[in-house]
């Protein structure tokens, strides 16, 4: 694994596609105005017999996708989170989860990680998509797992709501890291705290983890990169003689990983102290500075160094998180 800063990738996701469908005839692409933005415009270019110009209509696109696998095919739908999960749910739920069609919902700048505030902000993707019976929901955290998490949500054979980051995406694992859509990522075990983060906020844990260790603290890092089927028993073989949890998430405290967790550690009956890093219960503002944003919403790695401390239940102020330099080209935690 990789030390932050960490090297960006350009376009992983619109790249992966593009290798996928040159080897299965199958495979569609679907676009809600958005294919730049989404890199699929890398597909429309490339296969553009295969490329289908939805328009501004997030609803009717998912009700096309339905009946496209209804007839044999593979459809990935494009455009934002927001448009993807909150703007078409109930043709999502008619066309596409009820009949367990195998349609690829990804669903773009999640969280506050786009400046547009509450119109543009997909905050509440999860806790939506992860309500529907048949839906697997994903949310990769690096380059390495995007390009595998392509490949690897063609062969789920229902329907499937993968959130990315767009952009400049960090290299984070080695080349030899393999993704499963099975089993959590457990990166580190450790005897005080556990942080468990899903997307994006990988990086960020990461660096509350080092600067918690530095502190004389065993902690423990699980990378979560699918929130639906929930590994319930690998997080709870990993913290079970944990005595505090922090889950760390991109996305509304309500709903997402933190309530995925608190659900698996209430039902075991394990005694574990939990905080969940993440959007409060409130809608975000926009601003030009993504780390403004997610400074102003408790999502820095200060934040997740902060919720280990109190959930430990220590003493005295936490320890500081060092900010890491960045240089061009080059992705640093929050």
């Amino acid at each position: 694994m990789h030390d932050a800063p960490y090297a960006t990738v350009l376009k992983p996701y619109g790249r992966a596609l593009v290798e996928l469908a040159r080897t299965r005839e199958d495979i569609l692409c679907l676009s809600g105005d958005l294919s730049r933005q989404c890199e699929v415009d890398i597909f429309q270019d490339a296969i553009p017999q295969r490329f289908i110009h939805a328009g501004m209509a997030e609803a009717n696109m998912m009700s096309m996708a339905g009946s496209l696998a209804r007839q044999g095919f593979v459809p990935f739908v494009h455009t934002f989170g927001v448009f993807a999960t909150r703007r078409p749910f109930d043709q999502i739920v008619n066309a596409i989860a009820y009949p367990n069609l195998p349609v690829k919902i990804v669903g773009f700048m999640p969280g506050v990680s786009t400046p547009g505030g509450p119109s543009h902000q997909a905050i509440e993707d999860v806790a939506l998509m992860r309500s529907l019976p048949n839906m697997t929901v994903i949310d990769v955290a690096d380059s390495h797992e995007i390009a595998q998490a392509v490949r690897a949500v063609a062969e789920v054979p229902g329907p499937v709501y993968m959130r990315l980051k767009r952009g400049e995406i960090p290299t984070i694992f080695d080349d030899d890291h393999v993704l499963s859509l099975d089993r959590v990522h457990v990166l580190a075990t450790g005897s005080d705290v556990t942080l468990l983060s899903s997307g994006m906020m990988l990086p960020a844990t990461l660096q509350a983890a080092a600067a918690l260790r530095e502190h004389g603290l065993s902690v423990g890092v699980i990378n979560v990169p699918v929130l639906k089927p929930f590994d319930g028993r690998g997080v709870l073989d990993a913290i079970h003689d944990c005595p505090a949890v922090v889950t760390v998430e991109n996305h509304t405290i309500v709903g997402g990983l933190g309530s995925a967790v608190a659900e698996t550690i209430a039902e075991d009956g394990l005694g574990t102290r939990l905080r969940r890093v993440g959007i409060p219960d409130t809608f975000a503002e926009g601003a030009k500075s993504g780390p403004f944003l997610f400074e102003k919403y408790g999502l820095s790695t200060q934040h997740i160094v902060n919720a280990a401390w109190t959930a430990l239940r220590h003493e005295g102020p936490p320890p500081a998180v060092t900010t890491v330099a960045v240089a061009p080209g080059e992705y640093a935690p929050v």
